[in-house]
């Protein structure tokens, strides 16, 4: 139980022993708890010099602070214990220098996604289910103050005119929100959190989203170059299995990264990092991934790696693929290994060009080697479900095969999806390269026999 909570608890026993019977108005409490929260938090900014305590230390910022929330409550003779003035002390800073409400739920390591809907609602996601919180906010007012701290601290804005921005956190967190008039009941925000330390190899095996043959394969592709793209729904992890990957890239390699939102964590030492930038309030100064793409085949990059191709950037990548940009990384959003083709497809119809649908394909089936399927399941866990290979054209038909694949067999008692990994037993193309490289794995990661039971 959280602190908040416990607080909760504590004063709806106290009530129902007052009145001798369970209290219904548990939501009542809880709103008397946000009502003085927010008097000491008015009275605090009335009584501190904000630019004097942004100089000083944050622990002691935090005791006087707590010193003058404890002289306020005495003042008002609120009865407070001190479960309740210790939470106090914690909610008015983080109001005060953090992003509110939210730090409490940014500090739980357990949450992967925060979902604010409106002032009223939070709801967040663990483990790949959602659950609704008890925090919430003031009203609009203070949704929109907290939503405009986050996207003025990188440089962008929010307000009627343009109601929709991607930011993120400082911890490289990466931030949604839309305001009125497109959120017809109040502001939204949507926060999909990074762990502070990525996932390493060991951890999705660990969590059963691979198997070491694959780890061993994948590896080995990001060694010898081969440029790969990881396709995948929203939430299926693309992005950390992105930051995987180039995390096998040798580190005397120059790797330039291309983001909407930075959100790759690369160890390496020679990263330099890219981000697009919106239109300014009069529609200028926009910079776009297509933009960052050929300025980026100018910075002599040994690596590209694009967070996630989207838009007519496609085309530029695609071209810098085959001009021998080689080992460059993208992602991309799509259901299957064939729909990720097909938009990558309609993707480089944007660019302009009027291109015949066999030289697109052609284009594409010389430049990407490998797609990594990854997938959300029932049950909220994420899992690389297929890794194809593309083996080129056969009329106007991209030829693609399955060197790995995660079979489904069916739910347990528990909603988990059992399964199991295995190797489709096809001796892929890219072998002969992996072994010019020196990183071939040995030829049993693609006996089928070899299965990975999932629990």
């Amino acid at each position: 139980m959280s602190l908040r909570e416990q607080i909760s608890a504590q004063r709806v026993q106290s009530l129902g022993e007052r009145q001798g019977q369970d209290p219904a108005g548990a939501g009542m409490i809880r709103g008397a708890y946000q009502k003085l929260k927010r008097e000491i938090h008015l009275t605090v900014l009335d009584r501190v010099e904000l630019e004097r305590l942004a100089r000083l230390p944050s622990e002691q910022v935090r005791q006087e602070i707590a010193a003058l929330i404890a002289r306020i409550l005495d003042e008002r003779k609120a009865p407070a214990n001190d479960i309740e003035r210790k939470q106090l002390v914690t909610d008015v800073y983080d109001e005060m220098f953090g992003f509110g409400p939210l730090e409490a739920l940014l500090r739980d390591p357990t949450i992967s996604d925060i979902l604010v809907n409106t002032h009223r609602h939070t709801y967040v996601e663990r483990r790949g289910r959602l659950e609704q919180t008890d925090v919430s906010f003031y009203d609009d007012a203070h949704l929109m103050k907290v939503i405009e701290k986050i996207v003025s601290g990188v440089g962008r804005h929010i307000d009627e005119s343009s109601p929709m921005v991607d930011a993120r956190l400082p911890d490289g967190s990466r931030v949604n929100a839309i305001i009125k008039p497109c959120a017809i009941d109040g502001p939204l925000l949507s926060i999909r959190r990074f762990a502070t330390n990525p996932l390493q190899v060991a951890d999705m095996i660990e969590l059963q989203s691979m198997t070491p043959p694959m780890a061993e394969l994948l590896d080995a592709l990001a060694r010898a170059k081969v440029n790969m793209l990881v396709s995948g729904g929203t939430g299926s992890g693309k992005t950390t299995l992105l930051n995987l990957l180039s995390g096998f890239i040798p580190n005397d390699e120059r790797i330039v990264t291309i983001e909407d939102a930075a959100e790759l964590q690369l160890r390496q030492e020679h990263v330099l990092r890219l981000e697009t930038r919106s239109p300014n309030i009069e529609g200028r100064g926009e910079i776009t991934q297509r933009t960052l793409v050929r300025n980026a085949l100018r910075m002599r990059p040994d690596r590209i790696i694009l967070g996630e191709v989207r838009g007519a950037e496609a085309l530029d990548m695609l071209n810098a693929m085959n001009t021998g940009h080689e080992g460059s990384l993208s992602t991309i959003h799509a259901n299957t290994p064939r729909d990720a083709l097909t938009r990558l497809e309609n993707m480089m119809t944007l660019g302009g060009l009027p291109l015949p649908t066999r030289t697109m394909r052609q284009q594409i089936s010389s430049a990407i080697s490998v797609i990594v399927q990854a997938a959300r399941l029932t049950d909220g866990r994420r899992k690389i479900i297929s890794i194809s290979e593309l083996t080129g054209m056969e009329g106007d038909m991209i030829n693609m095969q399955e060197i790995f694949v995660f079979r489904r067999t069916g739910v347990d008692s528990k909603g988990n999806v059992r399964g199991h990994f295995c190797a489709t037993g096809v001796r892929p193309k890219f072998a002969e390269r992996l072994q010019a490289f020196g990183v071939a794995p040995p030829d049993q990661i693609y006996d089928p026999a070899r299965r990975f039971e999932t629990a």
